[in-house]
């Protein structure tokens, strides 16, 4: 995903390169550009955007069924959680060369607007991700303990994906306990504690449940002493 990532920002940044000399071109005297090399530039940013928004979109689908399980988990009763990707060329397209068609004909679509503009308006760099809690979104209806109880959701269900890819992540969980009720403290303690490693920080020992019965330090005045 990195290097997918990497090919579509380095694109992006020639394409806007571009765009910005022409509608500078455009403001001071009216000049216009040269720019038969941006049907080349779209093309290659469709197709980079392509190949990122199919791997954002299996991801996706891999991480609902483990982030609504886990949310079931910390929150009986509280979901359905559900991830909805939201891109800025919309569309009903799934295979690679169908995403690299809906990009080419967003791309056609803005470009008037985006030499005026000076930026690049379509490609995933302006795509969202809608968290929805139930059938409202979570920014602005979901309460304290939900929101917390949907981040950790989705920690517990990248911590599971790359498990399942074979891998032994470490799980962080960063003065997280804090934040939820104490019914929500054990069933989160419970389920990542069979975890082969997990780091806990807390300001109040307390608030960590006794069932997390790894080795503990306390850091004081600058000392880390093992308890």
């Amino acid at each position: 995903m990195a290097g997918v990532r990497s090919d579509y920002d380095r694109v992006l940044k020639q394409r806007n390169t571009l765009l910005k000399s022409a509608a500078l071109a455009r403001r001071h005297g009216g000049r216009t550009l040269d720019l038969s090399t941006l049907d080349v530039w779209d093309q290659h940013l469709a197709r980079a955007g392509a190949e990122l928004l199919a791997r954002r979109l299996d991801l996706i689908g891999a991480l609902q069924p483990l982030a609504d399980k886990a949310y079931e988990q910390l929150a009986p009763g509280g979901g359905p959680v559900a991830l909805e990707y939201r891109p800025s060329a919309p569309g009903e397209a799934h295979t690679r060369e169908d995403l690299y068609e809906q990009l080419m004909g967003a791309l056609a679509e803005a470009r008037k607007q985006e030499i005026e503009r000076g930026v690049t308006l379509v490609g995933p760099h302006r795509d969202d991700l809608l968290l929805k809690l139930g059938q409202l979104p979570a920014k602005g209806y979901a309460s304290h303990g939900e929101s917390w109880s949907y981040a950790l959701a989705l920690r517990l269900a990248s911590y599971d994906l790359l498990r399942a890819e074979g891998n032994e992540p470490v799980l962080v969980l960063d003065d997280v306990f804090a934040e939820l009720d104490a019914r929500r403290r054990e069933r989160l303690a419970e389920l990542v504690a069979p975890g082969e490693q997990v780091l806990v920080t807390a300001a109040v020992d307390d608030d960590v449940p006794h069932v997390l019965a790894g080795t503990r330090f306390a850091v004081a005045e600058g000392t880390v002493e093992r308890v």
